[in-house]
């Protein structure tokens, strides 16, 4: 992966139509904690995603609040997660809790270099004993340029994915056509669902095949060998210019999931 573009050089590129460089990270990041639930990483992974310099970080299993976590364990942080990752790099760190229960609650966040306009927290939970979410957040960008954010997390069986999907769809659709668009998260689509009921209807392009790969990075299990398509990321209105998953250390260690890193040129013409 080429090393990430400065600060200076993330103004609007030069070209015929008006672009901003964006770079975006989708990560589950399993609450904090190690592929088997054995270490606590979140140290270690804030100094990963720092080091990968990113605009925009699309959080999945963030960890709010844990009052059992923070009694049992030292270096658990004082700041819920989102705050903890963003601190001194993102200004803008939105959460949606999606997951109460009696010793705290989990969710998605977005942590954003520019400032956020507005967001919202769509529960789409099929069913109590699963709660799911998509956070929406509508990004300022320079030059007046509005771009809509969608961090998802969706359910483990196929006819709640396809309510959930259903439900994302209608959110997109509701937007200006023109309005442009990035979704990612954990799907948990061991398929190409996403493909058909979300992406092809509304002109959204997988980063990565876009990027010239044929399908969606395996980005499950982080340890060994990875066989699940599960986190994706999707894009609409920009060119996507590089699409990466981080395989390896530190990244096999610090979740269960892998990150998915997307360079694009965003259109705000």
């Amino acid at each position: 992966m080429h090393a990430p573009f400065t600060a200076s050089e993330r103004l609007l590129r030069p070209g015929i139509h008006r672009s901003v460089a964006l770079r975006v990270v989708s990560y589950n990041i399993h609450k904090g904690w190690g592929p088997f639930n054995r270490r606590l990483t979140i140290a270690e992974m804030r100094e990963a995603l720092h080091g990968l310099d990113p605009d925009l970080v699309l959080l999945q299993e963030v960890q709010g609040v844990h009052i059992g976590h923070a009694l049992r364990h030292a270096h658990w942080p004082a700041q819920p997660q989102h705050h903890y990752l963003g601190a001194e790099r993102w200004p803008e760190r939105i959460y949606g809790g999606n997951r109460f229960h009696e010793l705290g609650h989990h969710g998605n966040a977005v942590l954003s270099r520019f400032p956020v306009q507005d967001w919202a927290n769509h529960d789409v939970s099929a069913h109590r004993w699963e709660s799911r979410g998509i956070l929406h957040c509508a990004v300022a960008l320079p030059h007046g340029a509005v771009l809509h954010v969608f961090c998802v997390h969706l359910g483990l069986r196929a006819r709640w994915r396809r309510q959930q999907l259903e439900r994302l769809r209608e959110l997109i659709a509701a937007l200006p056509l023109q309005a442009p668009v990035v979704v990612g998260g954990d799907f948990n689509d061991w398929g190409r669902a996403a493909e058909e009921l979300l992406a092809l209807p509304l002109g959204l392009q997988d980063a990565f095949t876009a990027a010239g790969r044929r399908a969606p990075p395996r980005t499950y299990p982080a340890r060994g060998l990875a066989i699940g398509r599960l986190d994706r990321l999707y894009v609409r209105g920009g060119t996507v210019r590089e699409a990466h998953v981080l395989r390896g250390r530190p990244w096999s260690r610090l979740s269960d999931h892998l990150p998915l890193v997307v360079d694009l040129d965003l259109d705000v013409r």
